[in-house]
């Protein structure tokens, strides 16, 4: 059996507690723990908790990184179109900068692989240099999961 691991990233205009990322510090919690109570939701990484330099390097350089995994694509589709996370989407040119290469990437891991920061980056840097494949992909270029090609 396969989930789907999503990383997301996006690099802040301000500081992490300048008064300009209110808004989006002031969702912050509830959007995650919408994210935490929806349907096909299993994991979601923590930054405080990953305990990897890489990932502290990347967000001290003003990135901020959501990574997590679902049971489904149908899954994370219908939370990211949640009402609270749309508010959010729809405000984000407010908070991060545009980048015309993508900054989210999905791809399919083993039931309860929990994915690191550097394997997800890989796949996100593939994404950018090869565009989408059953390696790595995004929501309009998806790709099914590994077991419903072998079946």
């Amino acid at each position: 059996m396969f989930h789907l691991a999503q990383l997301n990233i996006a690099r802040m205009k301000f500081t992490q507690g300048d008064s300009a990322m209110q808004g989006f510090d002031d969702a912050l919690d509830p959007v995650n723990a919408t994210a935490d109570k929806s349907p096909g939701f299993v994991w979601r990484m923590i930054s405080d908790e990953s305990n990897s330099e890489e990932l502290e390097k990347f967000e001290n350089q003003g990135w901020l990184v959501n990574m997590s995994v679902w049971q489904s694509l149908a899954d994370l589709k219908a939370f990211v179109s949640s009402p609270l996370h749309l508010y959010v989407l729809r405000r984000r040119s407010e908070w991060f900068n545009k980048d015309s290469k993508p900054t989210m990437v999905l791809w399919w891991v083993a039931e309860g692989h929990q994915p690191g920061f550097g394997e997800a980056m890989d796949r996100h840097e593939h994404l950018r240099e090869h565009g989408p494949s059953a390696h790595a992909f995004s929501f309009s270029n998806n790709f099914d999961s590994p077991e419903t090609l072998q079946g």
